[in-house]
Formats: structure tokens, C-alpha cells, sequence
């Protein structure tokens, strides 16, 4: 860490951004003595973990609408249980729908989901088992990485070498076949991968739907499997996470907070930061909108790492060669976000008649797209600068286990719907977000034709909304793809992917930083321990 003079009265830590990731750098920050200022533009903590009121009476995650899911060493050591969060469990992982009536439920029990195959393809309930033991084992062995500083070839030191062969030990005690199957399934198409495992065309969309959630990339892509293998690393799945919170999303983040405030860390709502102060390369405060200026020992930014670089430092402070790879750096959204109150929970054609059981199997994820051409036609469409006629969906109802969020029997659903596409090749967002809202009505309805008449309130963000609201830049759900050449050592840059920048003292912890993904908190870790590592030396 560069040495320089530092204002007595600075604050020990400014962080840009009370996004979950920022909020669990100031809680561990905190917990190692120090006391964080964490700065947030908006008044309202959470970032893209929040509940919000959609209609009066109805409350919806507006973003995210599971945890991907929040680390497990997170919620332990900030002791999260005691700051009010609770988890709720559905009995289903995912649910499946097929326009033709048929449904598919994959649960955390290989067996069950296997059972359930059965009847649609034999081959496909025997493989299954095996699929998930695979996944499972190829998790584990790579968990380690994902609370792991990448190294970097230039400055690897004796750790990060020790910790790279241990981790090599840990993959070469897989054995021959699963280590074959680990070097293969991370640059494959996910069609490809799934197409391998099993016969019946929900069930290979199912597990497909995984490899390009939120990203400008279709089944048939090269690549995708990686984001399965990410899954499996973080619980052991490959398929979709369905791990809640009761009060939704925003309850993680008060969660978090409460626990970096006992720690002693400070959070400001309504304070949008400007500027990084920046003096002879070394980051020495920042400046709000409001014109005032807090100095500080250490900066850290919890915004994607194009708003830090492109848009909070002063194009002088970085070399030309960094900004134009940082201008190539990928984060163009694909996810519009739709989030329904509803008078009463709809009737799904292949769970009817409705009742506690088609309540139990819609508890967790629900995914409709029904083919792996469904899949990739939706993103053909995308690439050439239109919304999809026919959506990929992945959607939930949250009021099915926290009945809390909505009045007495009307319900909630959050919707993710994709691919919608940041830059549009004719009109505005502005022009087509109503089109957009009723096409996804117009899909949804094959699978729910009551739907419609249940709408009392309704909430569509587009991209753009993304972009302008939560300052996501190009409206990336996950701060950037999560392709293989923005992963890892090479997230968000090769040479820049262990928290630090160029510019001495300014650290990300954001998603767009090693591990990424979705609300697990271990950016915000990760980044904390070499804060606080640099700070001790």
C-alpha cells in the first residue's frame, strides 16, 4: 500500500453504497476495530437486496427475490440471527411448467426429484441422482475458491501459491472422471452440458435456465456451464437457489446493517457521492453531491466497477490503457424486473385444481421456458436489440411462505424477465416498458389464465430503471457477466481482481469483484480481509 499523510481527522473507512456487499465490508471492518462510514445515495439501505411497497399493502422483493444464497460463514459470524433474520425453506426448488399442462419439481432431495422424473422419462429419473451427486462433489471441491483472494501473476506471493496448490490437491482428489467432467463443463454451452444428462426437454431447460440467468447469453453460448459450476460451489446445486428471507429480501440487508451498527459502523441514507478525492494517486476522501467532503484513510466502493472507474474518478487518475479495458468490460443488462400484487393466488393449469399441495410445489422457484429453442430464441431476439416475444421467466411468490408481505389472502409475485435488452434497436424504454409489462402477461397467462384478472397493482423496470434507480450500470443485475473472462483472477480485470485498484487506498467489494454472483455477501468479505490487511501493514 502506497504511504502518504493522512488528514488526523479522516475517517478510518468511507464506503460508496449500503448494498448488501458494502454493508457486510463495514460490519467485519468494524468487527476488526475500525469505524466504517458507509454513504448511500438513496434512503434506503439494501441496494439490490430490498423489499418494496408496490402497491399499498403489498411489499415485494424489487430486485432480487432469493439470496444466491447469503454465505453461510456471513450469517454466523456477524450473527445475523440475532439481528432479526430468519430464513424460510420452501419444499421445492424449482417448478417447471410446460404450456401442454405438465409440471416438473426438483427439490433438495435427488431421490424425490428423481421419483418425480419418472413418469416423464425413465432414463431421465435414473440419471438424475447422479447428475446432483456430481454437482455436488465439483461443489464442493471448489467452494474454497470462492472465499479466496485470486492471485495475480504479477504479484503472486508465497499465499496465494500455497493457497492455489492446496486448492489443486483439493480438485485432484475428485478423481479422474469428475476432475474430466470439471475441465469440460466450464467452457460448454449449457445446452450441450445438460444434453448430456438427460433426454426430456423441460428438465434439460431447467437446469440450462441456470447457465444464463441474467446474462447477455443464450443455452448454445460457449461458456455458460461455468455459472453451473459457480451454483453447485456455493450450495451444492446446480440448479436455481430458493433460499428466502421472512420480510423479504430488504430483511437481509437490516440484518446486515443492524449488525455493522452494534459493531460500531455508521450508515448514512440520502448522502450520493460525487467524486472520489483523489491526490497524487492515493484516494483521500469523497465528495457528495451536497458539496461536502469527508476525508478518509481508506475509500471503498460497493457500486459496479464501471460507475467507480468511469464515472466517481476523474478520467486523469487512471491510465488510458486501464480505462479502455475498463470501457470493454462487459455489463449490459438483459433482466427487466415485473412485480404483481394479486388479489388471490392464481390458478396454474398444471397444478389445478388449486390447493395446499399446488400452494406447497409453487413455494420456491417457478421457471417457464419450457425448451432449450425457447431459450435461445428469446435470446435471439435480444441480440439484435428487441424484447423477447416469448420470455424466459423466472419468477416466485414470496407471499406463499411469508403471507407478512401482502393483506390476508392476496399474495405477491416478483418476475424476472428475460431477455430485455439495455440498448433498444428501435424506440425508448420509456415508449415500450407498458409493452414489455403485457407481454410477460400475455406468457405468463398460458400457464395462469386467471392471472390477468387477479392484477390490483403492478411495477415494471426495465434495464434503464435498473440502471437509474439502483445505479447499476447498463442495468447488469450482477455488476458485470459472469462469463469466464470476467471471472476470477480476471474479475473485474486481470492484474486488478484482489479488491485494490490503481489508485491507492480506493478498494471495490461490490458483485463485480471475485466471486460476483448473486446476494452471498462474500464479495463484501473477501474485500474487508484485504483491507484490513493492507491497513495492518
Amino acid at each position: 500500500m502506497t504511504a502518504a499523510r493522512v488528514d488526523a481527522r479522516a475517517r478510518d473507512v468511507v464506503i460508496i453504497g449500503a448494498g448488501h456487499n458494502g454493508l457486510v465490508a463495514a460490519a467485519y471492518l468494524a468487527q476488526a476495530g475500525l469505524k466504517p462510514l458507509v454513504l448511500e445515495r438513496r434512503d434506503l439501505i439494501g441496494g439490490r437486496a430490498v423489499t418494496d411497497e408496490i402497491h399499498p399493502g403489498f411489499r415485494c422483493p424489487a430486485l432480487c427475490h432469493s439470496a444466491g444464497p447469503l454465505d453461510g460463514r456471513i450469517a454466523r459470524e456477524l450473527d445475523l440471527a440475532r439481528h432479526g433474520l430468519e430464513w424460510l425453506a420452501p419444499e421445492v426448488r424449482v417448478l417447471a411448467l410446460a404450456p401442454d399442462g405438465h409440471a416438473l419439481a426438483l427439490h433438495d432431495d435427488a431421490a424425490r426429484t428423481a421419483a418425480g422424473l419418472q413418469p416423464l422419462s425413465a432414463r431421465d429419473a435414473a440419471a438424475y441422482p447422479e447428475f446432483a451427486a456430481c454437482f455436488a462433489r465439483l461443489g464442493a471441491a471448489l467452494r474454497p475458491l470462492l472465499a479466496m483472494t485470486p492471485p495475480t501473476a504479477a504479484r503472486a506471493g508465497a499465499r496465494d501459491l500455497w493457497k492455489l496448490l492446496t486448492l489443486g490437491r483439493r480438485l485432484r482428489g475428485l478423481g479422474k472422471k469428475d476432475l474430466f467432467r470439471l475441465l469440460r463443463f466450464a467452457p460448454m454451452a449449457v445446452a450441450d452440458l445438460a444434453a448430456e444428462w438427460f433426454e426430456s426437454e423441460l428438465l434439460r431447460a431447467t437446469i440450462a435456465a441456470r447457465g444464463i440467468f441474467a446474462s447477455f447469453a443464450g443455452p448454445w453460448s460457449a461458456g455458460t456451464g461455468v455459472a453451473l459450476l459457480l451454483q453447485a460451489a456455493h450450495d451444492g446445486h446446480a440448479t436455481a437457489p430458493a433460499a428466502f428471507a421472512r420480510g423479504g429480501m430488504g430483511a437481509i440487508s437490516q440484518a446486515l446493517a443492524a449488525s455493522a451498527r452494534a459493531l460500531g459502523a455508521e450508515i448514512r441514507t440520502g448522502a450520493a457521492v460525487s467524486r472520489i478525492a483523489v491526490r497524487d494517486g492515493v484516494a483521500h476522501g469523497v465528495v457528495l453531491a451536497s458539496g461536502e467532503e469527508i476525508a478518509a484513510r481508506v475509500v471503498v466502493s460497493d457500486a459496479d466497477p464501471r460507475s467507480t472507474y468511469l464515472h466517481l474518478l476523474d478520467g486523469a487518475c487512471l491510465s488510458p490503457d486501464f480505462t479502455s479495458k475498463m470501457r470493454n468490460y462487459r455489463s449490459v443488462g438483459t433482466v427487466a424486473k415485473v412485480n404483481l400484487a394479486l388479489s388471490r393466488l392464481p390458478r396454474f393449469s398444471a397444478l389445478a385444481p388449486a390447493g395446499p399441495e399446488g400452494a406447497r410445489l409453487l413455494s420456491g422457484r417457478i421457471h417457464i421456458g419450457p425448451d432449450i429453442d425457447y431459450l435461445e430464441r428469446a435470446f435471439d431476439a435480444a441480440k439484435y436489440g428487441e424484447p423477447s416475444a416469448e420470455p424466459y421467466l423466472d419468477l416466485c411468490i414470496p407471499t406463499l411462505l411469508d403471507p407478512g408481505l401482502a393483506p390476508a389472502g392476496a399474495h405477491v409475485m416478483s418476475i424476472h424477465a428475460q431477455f430485455a435488452p439495455y440498448a433498444l434497436r428501435s424506440g425508448d424504454w420509456a415508449a415500450r416498458t407498458d409493452a414489455l409489462g403485457r407481454q410477460v402477461l400475455k406468457t405468463l397467462a398460458t400457464y395462469a389464465p386467471d392471472l390477468p384478472e387477479l392484477i390490483v397493482g403492478a411495477q415494471v423496470l426495465t434495464p434503464v430503471d435498473l440502471e437509474q434507480r439502483y445505479g447499476l450500470a447498463g442495468g447488469h443485475l450482477l455488476h458485470g457477466e459472469a462469463a469466464l473472462d470476467q471471472l476470477f483472477a480476471f474479475r473485474p480485470l486481470i492484474g486488478w481482481a484482489q479488491y485494490r485498484s490503481p489508485i491507492a487506498r480506493l478498494y471495490l467489494c461490490g458483485a463485480g469483484t471475485h466471486p460476483g454472483g448473486g446476494v452471498t455477501g462474500l464479495s463484501g468479505r473477501n474485500a474487508s480481509r484485504e483491507i484490513w490487511k493492507d491497513l495492518r501493514s
